[in-house]
């Protein structure tokens, strides 16, 4: 039905049909393609180097120039959407989205490439929490949104890894600019099916749009997430530490503004509904349990097993094979009277077992890792698929594009916190096994051991058993981190029910 506002709605409740779940994949198509552009150009840096010649820091801004204007524009995105609409947010997204992409094919400088990437974060920030939102909207009745929410998740997870798959394949057959362009069809889908699928919601009352806020959040986020990416591989330098610093000032100032003003963008109230802080703690610990592994495990198939990139880049999707099946087991028990608390639970605990076994691993241990990883990412997806239906059903209708951003944003700061931690660890723990005697550039990194390593004997094997034990430990750090969180998870969830709104 439509309401006075022009906006339509689903009586809660009211099962989903052929026409809402056909939008749902239409809607999966652009949040896979936003998903892979995190990593799709793992494999096309090189081939742009050639092509582009951008300097060192040129490089660094087109590979980061994404994810930083993507977190930092996530919650302003999320509560334009409530107030414009989602709809119209997300369709104003795609046609951002498939534009850059079209630039960011056909650049003939380093400069254009990273304007097209910072345009094609800013797209990818209005199509996340827009799609999530549109799910909250479409599927009322909980059990149809849990399965809604399972295949969102399990979507977002996959599009990551097979980004850099694709981009492989891409730049090998094709020119770098392809990795772009494989967005347009998606995006051209969704501009013609999405007027005619997708409902539009919107926040009937929204308020004047609270304009500082703007640039507070970005203040906040983006310093935040720099610093916190830069540690893993540059250390603990006065300038990283200061950058968080100055991002955590900016969030307080964010948090005063968003109590105080009359009209804010991130309404408090949403903190107060139950079960919606719990699960933006939680969401924060399973991603930044899922990126901190990764910083390891890419390293140890290419540097440690000594694999081409391509050949890592495949075996890494073996461990994605049990994403698909781990969300909608765990929908399928919480529909089945266990207690979500119970579920997130044991996917901590399945996760804490996953770093158990990566503590385990050798210098040779490929298919222990690859099952560690598995293990890890199955009950990691369990975890999220379930925190994020509670927080978006905590939440109300009209505010479902400030909750999924609020997640979303809490992911990113997960993410790039668990790089920054367990990679730091490993790094303190390569550093100390490292024979003395070595060069200076092998007892930083891996990487600058083995481009040595033909200079000085034995330094190769001493390397990678010495990352290896970097693993191990961060692995050990991670198990304990995530047995926490199934702790409190069992706490904080406990008796945590949220009826259709």
């Amino acid at each position: 039905m439509t309401n006075p506002t022009g906006t339509t709605t689903t009586p809660a409740g009211t099962l989903a049909g052929r026409r809402e779940w056909t939008a749902l994949g239409v809607l999966m198509l652009p949040l896979l393609l936003v998903s892979m552009d995190v990593s799709v150009l793992y494999f096309a840096i090189p081939a742009i180097s050639a092509d582009l010649e951008p300097s060192g820091t040129q490089q660094l801004w087109i590979f980061d120039i994404y994810a930083f204007v993507l977190a930092g524009l996530l919650m302003t995105m999320g509560s334009l959407g409530d107030r414009i609409g989602r709809r119209k947010l997300l369709l104003i997204g795609a046609a951002a989205f498939g534009t850059a992409s079209v630039v960011a094919a056909y650049a003939d400088s380093a400069e254009t490439l990273i304007a097209a990437r910072a345009v094609l974060g800013v797209g990818g920030a209005t199509l996340m929490p827009s799609t999530m939102a549109l799910i909250r909207t479409m599927f009322t009745d909980a059990g149809q949104r849990a399965k809604a929410i399972g295949m969102w998740s399990g979507v977002m997870t996959a599009g990551i890894a097979l980004g850099s798959v694709m981009s492989g394949v891409l730049v090998q057959y094709f020119w770098w600019g392809s990795v772009f362009l494989v967005n347009l069809p998606a995006m051209a889908l969704l501009l013609v099916l999405g007027p005619f699928l997708l409902p539009e919601s919107r926040d009937p009352a929204p308020g004047r749009f609270d304009w500082l806020s703007v640039p507070l959040s970005m203040a906040a986020v983006l310093p935040v997430i720099y610093g916190l990416k830069e540690i893993p591989s540059e250390g603990w330098h006065a300038q990283y530490v200061v950058s968080v610093t100055v991002g955590l000032l900016f969030a307080a100032a964010f948090v005063h503004r968003q109590r105080t003003a009359a009209s804010p963008m991130i309404d408090p109230a949403l903190f107060r509904g139950h079960g919606f802080a719990p699960s933006v703690v939680l969401n924060l610990i399973g991603s930044f349990a899922m990126m901190g592994s990764a910083y390891f495990t890419t390293q140890y198939l290419q540097s440690v097993l000594d694999k081409s990139a391509m050949e890592a880049a495949l075996w890494a999707l073996l461990p994605s094979v049990p994403i698909g099946m781990t969300a909608p087991m765990a929908t399928a028990l919480v529909q089945r009277g266990v207690s979500r608390a119970h579920v997130v639970t044991a996917g901590f605990a399945i996760g804490a077992c996953g770093y158990g076994m990566l503590a385990l691993a050798g210098t040779d241990s490929l298919w222990l890792v690859l099952a560690a990883c598995g293990v890890l990412a199955s009950g990691i997806v369990m975890v999220i698929s379930q925190i994020t239906d509670l927080a978006l059903s905590s939440a109300p209708v009209e505010r479902a594009g400030s909750a999924s951003s609020l997640m979303e944003t809490g992911g990113e700061f997960g993410g790039a916190l668990g790089m920054a931690v367990l990679g730091s660890i490993g790094t303190a723990i390569y550093r100390h096994d490292i024979p003395a005697s070595t060069p200076d550039a092998a007892r930083e990194t891996l990487g600058g051991a083995l481009a040595v390593a033909d200079r000085v004997p034995g330094l190769a094997t001493a390397a990678r058993e010495a990352f290896t034990n970097g693993m191990q430990g961060a692995a050990i750090a991670g198990a304990v981190l995530l047995a926490g969180a199934a702790a409190l998870a069992a706490r904080a969830l406990r008796g945590i029910r949220v009826d259709d709104k």
